[in-house]
């Protein structure tokens, strides 16, 4: 398969910069971070397959300057903006490899945000113009970064629930209990795959086959993290019309008669389904079964409806009072909410059944867009910004620091500020902090050199990172 022309991967400003930075410049160095957003902590993921996909290995070749600066001919209207002999001077030095170091966290690492991710520099004063090129692609880390983050952070709402309400045995379940539904909606196969593993770093549940793929194919998992389940679609259910949908049901019950299944059952009146057709004809069938129907709401108010489910399902099926005093279904019968499903929706929905006496054991979610698409980059306000340079042989620590108007026009300091000189990432009583990098000499560097001079010298497997990244 053809890679993308690296060249072309850069916004098209950057293109004049190895003219505007100053005469004599010789090192660039720059860093990234997350300057707070919407959650207090952040889970470093996805670097790994950007060095492994556009980094590594001779990367610079004449076909590609040659595309390259018909290209931005094209895009500025003028021969003096490209260069082409800054990367002819990358093939004939370096072999068409980049001359840059680039230092970060082990994947899966959570720190509080605020503090250094990774850092890049150039290795060869020629290419002091490189480090900044190449942030327009490391940026992109930010989404794998942000969907992981907001996984996670899914996951201890979860698991504060089912601590106030779930029984001991029902937390092995705890890694299903968010599903990846977001495939169809993420913006590209690419997206799903880095959004879709990073979601797989806190729950197992997915339908996003291609988030197990990158799992495997970049990071060394031994077999697919992601699991799924048979499942409907309305496609499915509606086969036979209104008056055939029993019949559907019942035809899914007989095709799997073990095992755990999800049947989509709002196709024409979900209270109906939960009582006369699951909850009184096949409720024998149901029971007897060697396994788990999940039953799945797809429409109406989340809240509104799943308290009604399970007020029908209860009635119908029975259910058990666990030790923490709350209602659980017989295992044979479970309910998922794949509709709305977001992380301001689910500590609602998990409260509103704690409110009727309803364990958390006894929903599953589903989430799509709002895991995969409804974030961006300032969700975390992550950046990349030059802290370090060297000209003319002057070391030289580089920092923005911008005075800003607030709404009503009084002045104040930034959040943009940024970090000043080259930094650390140490670890002090099991807190990460950010420091010069000449501060706190007697504690390692958590930053470790992952790649250098085109070469990945530093990978890391999906296992540990899930471990990692553990709550």
């Amino acid at each position: 398969m053809t890679k993308e022309n690296l060249i072309l991967l850069a916004d098209a400003y950057k293109y004049s910069h190895h003219k505007l930075y100053i005469p004599g410049t010789e090192y660039i160095y720059s860093y990234f971070e997350s300057r707070g957003g919407k959650f207090e902590e952040t889970v470093f993921y996805g670097l790994q397959y950007l060095l492994k996909e556009y980094l590594q290995g001779p990367v610079i070749t004449k076909e590609k300057i040659d595309e390259a600066e018909a290209t931005l001919l094209e895009v500025f209207g003028r021969n003096d903006v490209f260069d082409r002999s800054r990367f002819e001077y990358i093939i004939e030095k370096h072999g068409g490899r980049l001359p840059v170091r680039i230092k970060a966290v082990p994947e899966g690492t959570v720190t509080s945000v605020r503090n250094v991710l990774m850092t890049i520099e150039n290795t060869d004063p020629e290419c002091f113009w490189l480090t900044n090129f190449l942030e327009t692609l490391l940026m992109q880390v930010w989404y794998p970064c942000t969907v992981a983050t907001l996984s996670r952070e899914i996951k201890k709402v979860v698991n504060s629930y089912y601590n106030e309400t779930a029984s001991a045995p029902s937390f092995a379940g705890i890694d299903f209990v968010l599903n990846d539904f977001g495939f169809r909606g993420a913006s590209s196969v690419e997206s799903a795959g880095l959004g879709g593993s990073a979601h797989l770093i806190s729950f197992a549940g997915s339908d996003t086959l291609i988030g197990s793929t990158f799992a495997k194919r970049y990071y060394n998992a031994p077999t697919a993290p992601g699991l799924s389940i048979p499942a409907t679609e309305h496609s499915i259910v509606t086969l036979l019309g209104e008056e055939g949908e029993i019949d559907i049901f019942r035809h899914i019950l007989n095709t799997f008669p073990t095992g755990t299944i999800a049947c989509v059952s709002d196709s024409y009146n979900i209270l109906r389904a939960c009582r006369e057709y699951w909850g009184t004809e096949l409720k024998e069938q149901i029971l007897g079964r060697d396994g788990t129907l999940v039953i799945r709401p797809d429409s109406g108010d989340a809240v509104q409806t799943l308290l009604k489910v399970f007020e029908i399902l209860m009635e119908t099926f029975g259910y058990t009072v666990n030790e923490k005093g709350y209602k659980v279904l017989p295992p044979q019968v479970r309910v998922i909410q794949g509709d709305g499903i977001s992380y301001s929706s689910i500590p609602v929905i998990y409260e509103a059944l704690k409110q009727a006496g309803i364990s958390a054991e006894n929903l599953v979610l589903g989430m799509g867009g709002a895991l995969l698409q409804r974030v961006n980059r300032d969700t975390q306000e992550y950046a990349l910004k030059c802290a370090f340079a060297q000209v003319n042989g002057k070391a030289i620590n580089v920092q923005k620091n911008p005075l800003e108007l607030d709404a009503n026009g009084n002045t104040r300091v930034s959040f943009k500020k940024s970090k000043s000189g080259k930094q650390k990432l140490v670890k002090e009583n099991g807190v990460y902090k950010t420091v010069p990098e000449q501060e706190a000499p007697q504690l390692p560097d958590q930053l470790i050199t992952v790649f250098e001079n085109g070469e990945i010298v530093k990978t890391y497997d999906f296992r540990d990172i899930k471990q990692e990244a553990t709550i």
